[in-house]
């Protein structure tokens, strides 16, 4: 019986000490499908499930030239910040009491890769 809860106890260990792995392997694609794509669509085209009952469209975040205008910093803000804070939607909430600023900061660059751009084109 000693062993059998000795083996147990090792396996809660290995349990917890694996969990923060699991959290610490969350892509952006990840949070992006998680939290994003209801408004922004799952090919961030902005043709979510959500925009039939918005007033405003979401942004297509695949269109180089629109995200091409906005700076690194202004994507981030607006994810942590939420619209509101660049002068945007009031519809898009701020992420910044779920996203850590290293997880906002892989989401800017994954949507630098969804519009294949960076600042100015």
């Amino acid at each position: 019986m000693q062993n059998n809860s000795m083996g147990v106890f090792l396996l809660f260990i290995v349990v917890l000490l694996l969990s923060p792995l699991a959290e610490a392997s969350e892509t952006a694609k990840d949070n992006y499908r998680t939290y994003c794509m209801q408004c922004h669509g799952m090919q961030g085209t902005g043709m979510g499930l959500n925009i039939r009952d918005m007033s405003v469209q979401p942004r297509d975040h695949t269109d180089a030239k629109a995200m091409g205008g906005r700076t690194d910093d202004e994507i981030f803000k607006v994810i942590k910040e939420g619209g509101f804070a660049i002068s945007k939607s009031v519809l898009m909430p701020p992420w910044g009491d779920v996203f850590t600023d290293d997880e906002i900061n892989d989401l800017v660059k994954y949507l630098r890769d969804l519009c294949k751009c960076k600042f100015g084109g």
